[in-house]
């Protein structure tokens, strides 16, 4: 009876080992996961900066519609002033 208790116990004790394991594995699987999302979101917020450089080049090229070229500038403008408010609180 001592024994079976001993072989359950050590049984138990090796299923602990095999889950915090797996537990270990999973933390380091999502720290890893959240680094690359956070490079991937680093990355969006540059395209769409470059997108929106892009956007003003062609609005002063001259090539585009003047309405339109008005409309982006009073936009940026728009961005502009409520970034300041913010930096203003």
């Amino acid at each position: 009876m001592l024994e079976n208790i001993k072989t359950r116990v050590e049984k138990l004790i090796s299923l602990y080992e095999k889950e915090k394991q797996r537990a270990d594995a999973a933390v380091a699987d999502l720290e890893a996961s959240r680094a690359q999302l956070a490079a991937y979101k680093e990355k969006v917020s540059e395209l769409d900066a470059q997108i929106d450089n892009l956007k003003l080049q062609y609005a002063f090229s001259g090539s585009g519609d003047q309405a339109l070229a008005k409309e982006r500038i009073t936009k940026l403008v728009r961005e502009i002033d409520h970034c300041i408010k913010l930096l203003e609180k």
